[in-house]
């Protein structure tokens, strides 16, 4: 109802002022106080100038109110000229801006009217021609001038906001007056004119949180501590009223929300005083016990706690973490349980924010502390060693039975299951050791070698009586101690070397010894000869005393051809309790040596070949014989290959030599262009026509009388000599000899072009017609002759 009867009272005042600014425009216009414009001069026909008197227009600059919305078009103004007599011979013309749309003039009075409702919003001020003329000639009688019509605002624009709605934050607990957003609005309106334009803002739902202030539009707190926890966004509604903010002006709003930001103002809480948990003894260390949580209403990096164990009999025993996901405090097992020893833990849980804020200390403390009590469950454990591994000891070599120590288990449940042993044979593939099922006594089945292994390691089993499923595993190593039971030897195959001009007590060797025993049994090695021989002639034993020994020659003047090899026994021991020793034999083998101790030969067969042939003849001997080898074996595979046949037919397989001849002649009685000759077999000149498909078993002479027919005869005859020859040849096999001219290989598709072995094939070509080619061709006619003649023949 309020702003129905603000606009009512607008409209009323807006027709008042439209009514009383028409009537003071017309009185000003008429008034003969108005200046007139310039006169000017105008130049007669012959040349005069005429005096012309001053005239002018009678206006003002002209006003028209924007959104009249009345009946008639509203009167802007009246032109008039001070020499219109009010005949009616002066036209008024009106040009320019919305002349003629908008502006229309009265040519005879010069009354100016608004034909169209102006909105100074879209367009502020007109500008127009005006000129006088003469209404029958159109003669000028005033120069045309310009004047402007400007659109007088009135207030039809409400205030504008730049957004419909705005979004704030601003920390909770602020201090009153806190600035939170600025909210801006305009007008279209003139804000030169009047105060249309002048905007005041006001506050219409927020109140009492939220104030602004009236020029500016900033937002501000208005109550202290406001608590997000409690509420946390809040809307506000501001108006922006034109005129002032007086009575009558128009108005716009905006909603405004404004978001409580979070601040650490609240310290963590525990919802409960003691937490009640429990775990089993058989869990393993880093198994998840329970979880406790503090509550905390501030979120973010406010709302994080972080927890720690400050106190309790279980501090050694068990450990917290934070899940920051959770916002929980995860209790874990840090280390192995017994139910038979302890049975409940407690423990004093401190949960603490992680970041404080200085402003709020005053909140404090921002921690709080609960009480966990843990409750050790009972579980069926394994038997347990009393130790979690053994190391035995047993001497090489004793007895079967020997006992190598105890291992002892038990069941550490409340039930006290009787233990059963056993070894893990995997660990004992060669069963060296066994144990005794109920007292666990390991012993020795086989006598053992420290030299083949000097640790054994097995595996033992213990298991309750009663739940074969309970077992426990303990490793043992057994060591094997060392007993002097190897004596000493040679390090290595020693063979040793004298020189024929060997000088006396020259040492041409040193030796070591090796002992497979442990150290305490073993060195320090002592070298001798045996007591039979110690008095040597020829060679004498040195010991150096660090575990080897110098052989030297005792005397000069050895001969391999009188002895080239010496066996010398050597006794060594050892420095074990008992000693052991052993004789070693050292081969000494005389050699023959250059002046400078060079080795030169060592054997006596090597001694007497020098006198003979050297080394490398007898390498060129070897090489010539192997040479000569390869040749007799050349030639024998040579020899069988030749005596392989050239040619060997299979029971379909047809040849014949192929002579070329491609010269093309002038036919049959052309007897000069080339030479029958060619068609011989060059071998056939001497009367002996040899056969190439088989190898003749003997050889035979020709019958003189058959003789190649000279290059005169012609072509029959030649045909029939060559048939006679092989009727006649007692070398050829007992089917006849066919040649084929053209033969295109074994498996071709086009077969034989051969014309004599047409005759046994079934062709339904027709050769009669070589019946009529006279005598020459009578043997083809027979052979490729109809049919049934070939029928009959056969």
């Amino acid at each position: 109802p309020k702003m129905k009867e603000d606009h009512c009272l607008h409209t009323a005042l807006l027709c008042l002022g439209v009514l009383c600014c028409s009537q003071a425009l017309t009185t000003e216009r008429l008034s003969p106080s108005q200046p007139s414009l310039h006169g000017h001069h105008e130049k007669g026909k012959e040349g005069q100038v005429l005096h012309r008197s001053k005239r002018g227009w009678v206006w003002n600059q002209f006003f028209v109110i924007e959104e009249y919305t009345g009946p008639d078009p509203v009167l802007v103004g009246r032109l008039h000229s001070d020499i219109d007599s009010g005949d009616g011979n002066i036209k008024y013309i009106l040009s320019g801006e919305g002349a003629g749309i908008i502006f229309v003039i009265d040519d005879k009075s010069g009354n100016i009217h608004a034909t169209k409702t102006l909105d100074r919003e879209e367009r502020a001020q007109y500008t127009l021609t005006a000129q006088a003329v003469d209404r029958n000639t159109n003669r000028p009688l005033e120069p045309p001038s310009e004047f402007i019509v400007k659109v007088q605002d009135i207030n039809d624009n409400p205030p504008e906001f730049l957004h419909e709605n705005y979004h704030a934050n601003v920390p909770e607990r602020s201090n009153v007056g806190t600035s939170v957003i600025q909210v801006t609005a305009s007008d279209a309106d003139d804000p030169t004119y009047g105060n249309s334009a002048k905007l005041v803002y006001s506050i219409l739902e927020g109140q009492p949180y939220f104030s602004v202030e009236a020029q500016t539009g900033i937002i501000r707190t208005a109550l202290p501590n406001m608590d997000r926890e409690a509420k946390e966004e809040y809307h506000v509604v501001i108006q922006a009223k034109d005129m002032g903010g007086h009575m009558g002006g128009l108005s716009g709003t905006t909603k405004v929300t404004i978001t409580l930001t979070d601040v650490n103002d609240n310290p963590p809480k525990f919802p409960q005083s003691v937490y009640q948990m429990s775990v089993s003894e058989a869990a393993v260390p880093g198994e998840e016990v329970g979880r406790v949580k503090a509550k905390d209403p501030d979120i973010g990096e406010n709302g994080l706690v972080a927890y720690s164990i400050i106190d309790g009999d279980g501090m050694d025993m068990f450990e917290i973490t934070t899940d920051y996901e959770t916002q929980e405090g995860v209790v874990k097992l840090k280390k192995t349980l017994d139910y038979e020893t302890k049975k409940s833990y407690s423990l004093k849980v401190e949960a603490a924010n992680v970041h404080i804020d200085p402003k709020f200390i005053s909140n404090g403390p921002f921690k709080d502390t609960v009480t966990v009590k843990i409750a050790v469950e009972d579980a069926d454990e394994p038997p347990v060693f009393l130790k979690p591994s053994y190391i035995f000891e047993v001497q090489e070599n004793a007895a079967s039975g020997t006992v190598v120590g105890k291992v002892h288990a038990k069941d550490p449940d409340a039930a006290n299951s009787a233990i059963r042993y056993s070894i893990d044979r995997h660990t004992d593939l060669e069963r060296y050791f066994v144990i005794n099922a109920e007292d666990g006594n390991i012993k020795t089945i086989k006598a053992l070698d420290r030299e083949e292994m000097a640790w054994h390691n097995i595996s033992v089993f213990a298991v309750e009586v009663h739940k074969q499923h309970q077992e426990a595993k303990v490793p043992i190593a057994i060591k094997v101690v060392d007993v002097n039971d190897n004596a000493p030897k040679f390090a290595a195959a020693y063979e040793a070397f004298v020189c024929e001009n060997a000088r006396s007590n020259q040492q041409f060797i040193t030796i070591s010894a090796d002992d497979k025993d442990d150290s305490a049994n073993g060195p320090r090695f002592i070298f001798s000869l045996p007591p039979e021989i110690i008095h040597n002639p020829n060679f004498t034993l040195r010991d150096n005393r660090d575990n080897t020994a110098s052989v030297l020659v005792r005397r000069e003047g050895f001969s391999r051809q009188k002895q080239d090899l010496y066996l010398l026994p050597i006794v060594i021991s050892d420095g074990g309790v008992p000693a052991l020793s052993s004789t070693n034999t050292l081969s000494i083998r005389v050699c023959g040596c250059d002046g400078g101790g060079a080795l030169l030969s060592c054997s006596a067969e090597a001694f007497a070949l020098n006198a003979g042939l050297s080394t490398g003849a007898l390498v060129a001997i070897l090489a010539c014989i192997v040479i000569l080898l390869v040749i007799v074996v050349l030639f024998v595979t040579l020899k069988r290959q030749k005596k392989e046949p050239l040619i060997v037919f299979e029971e379909e397989d047809v040849r014949e030599n192929i002579i070329t001849y491609d010269d093309e002649g002038g036919g049959e009685e052309d007897t000069e262009a080339f030479d029958i000759a060619t068609l011989q077999n060059p071998d056939g000149i001497n009367g002996f026509v040899p056969r190439k498909d088989i190898k003749p078993e003997y050889q035979y002479l020709p019958r003189p009388g058959l003789r190649p027919a000279p290059s005169s005869v012609d072509v029959d005859e030649f045909i029939s000599t060559r048939i006679q020859e092989a009727d006649n040849d007692p070398t050829a096999p007992p089917y006849d000899s066919i040649q084929i001219y053209g033969y295109e290989g074994r498996g071709s598709v086009a077969g034989s072009l051969s014309s004599l072995e047409s005759a046994t094939t079934d062709s339904d070509l027709d050769y009669d017609y070589l019946q009529n080619w006279g005598p020459r061709f009578k043997k083809l006619a027979d052979l490729y002759g109809s049919k049934d003649t070939f029928d009959d023949d056969s």
